[in-house]
């Protein structure tokens, strides 16, 4: 769930976020939302990995601060690639 998310995000401060949309309670818009408006999270890139694929719902995403969105069924080079382009050289 979103709310389990915003949990370990606060405590263990991981270096990217893959972010379903669909999800149990507070959906993933809502939690990509939250993480970028609390301070000790917003550095934290998110990437959403959803099924949602209209561009409506990438445009949405990407305003609610993803880095990155891929849609579903997904090609696992594609996600390597996105991950490596939010965390920077060295990644």
């Amino acid at each position: 769930s979103a709310e389990d998310v915003m949990f370990v995000v606060e405590e263990q401060q991981p270096a990217v976020i893959i972010m379903d949309v669909v999800m149990p309670g507070m959906n993933g818009f809502q939690a990509t939302r939250k993480i970028n408006r609390n301070p000790g999270t917003a550095d934290i890139p998110i990437i959403i990995l959803s099924s949602k694929g209209k561009e409506s719902d990438k445009v949405w995403g990407m305003r609610q601060g993803a880095a990155g969105y891929i849609v579903k069924p997904f090609i696992p080079d594609e996600l390597v690639r996105k991950v490596r382009e939010v965390l920077g050289p060295g990644a």
